[in-house]
């Protein structure tokens, strides 16, 4: 028989496919919560099901007005009340993070039980770069807003991660081929399920697959970094260098423009002395 639990929030991550994905200590914490809050109790009760238990269940998503927050927050300091998403990690990409803002601003005791995530997962399969990666969520479904969305990640140095849908797909890897350039990138779907897949390749290629045949189920798609960035045009060092020697002398200037430009400090300098003396 499983201990009971001190009062609390415990924060439990979920199958995102196959059910044996459950933790051990998962599975206990969720056999033993007072209750659960979740977004979608049916989905939940599967999961329950498959472990051979019964729980109460209380409905948490987006939608869910403020006073169930509130009242989840006045049951923890009695009972312990074990937060889920349908799938993955809660607070990833859901409103998860209110209530544990909440909680810990009512002093309430917090857990995490880690477990999967669709993001790492994906990453993990798209043999992208992972040393620096930013999750993204879900691109805006306006034009526009999706089109400033990406533009706002286009120069940063790090795999991008979104969520996408099925019937999404298209328009999102064509505005990412618009905004991003044509990088490698790959497509994730039904990960831990069996027709687990990732197709990789430009994201040219992948809008035309997947531009008239939309694939089903819950899908990531991974985007590689911006190559490297070409090197500076030498006019734009002399301007650069020019302007520092307005305020600086010359070795200071050299050197902030070597800084600036990835540029080799002593050619610099030697152009400033030469700018100086009026070359």
């Amino acid at each position: 028989m499983n201990a009971k639990l001190s009062p609390g929030l415990y924060i439990v991550a979920t199958p995102i496919g196959n059910l044996s994905d459950l933790s051990p200590r998962a599975g206990e914490i969720l056999s033993s919560a007072d209750a659960i809050a979740c977004e979608d109790s049916r989905v939940t009760a599967k999961l329950l099901n498959h472990l051979g238990v019964k729980r109460p269940m209380i409905p948490y998503h987006d939608h869910s007005a403020p006073h169930v927050r509130e009242g989840l927050i006045a049951r923890m300091a009695r009972e312990s009340i074990a937060l889920v998403s349908d799938a993955g990690t809660p607070l990833i990409s859901d409103p998860g993070y209110k209530l544990v803002r909440d909680a810990r601003d009512a002093g309430i005791a917090i857990t995490t039980i880690p477990g999967p995530s669709a993001a790492i997962a994906a990453l993990t399969l798209a043999g992208l770069p992972t040393d620096r990666f930013m999750f993204m969520g879900f691109l805006p479904s306006k034009a526009k807003a999706r089109t400033d969305t990406i533009a706002e990640v286009a120069a940063l140095r790090a795999t991008l991660i979104f969520y996408e849908s099925g019937p999404r797909l298209s328009a999102a890897l064509s505005a990412l081929v618009d905004g991003l350039g044509d990088r490698e990138a790959g497509v994730a779907r039904e990960i831990s399920k069996r027709f687990e897949e990732c197709v990789t390749g430009t994201l040219s290629a992948l809008t035309a697959r997947y531009a008239d045949h939309p694939p089903k189920g819950e899908i990531v798609v991974i985007v590689a970094p911006p190559g490297e960035a070409p090197p500076p045009a030498a006019e734009d060092a002399d301007a650069a260098l020019a302007e520092a020697l307005t305020r600086l002398p010359p070795a200071k200037a050299a050197g902030e423009v070597a800084r600036t430009f990835g540029l080799d400090r002593k050619a610099l300098y030697a152009r400033a002395m030469a700018m100086k003396d009026g070359g």
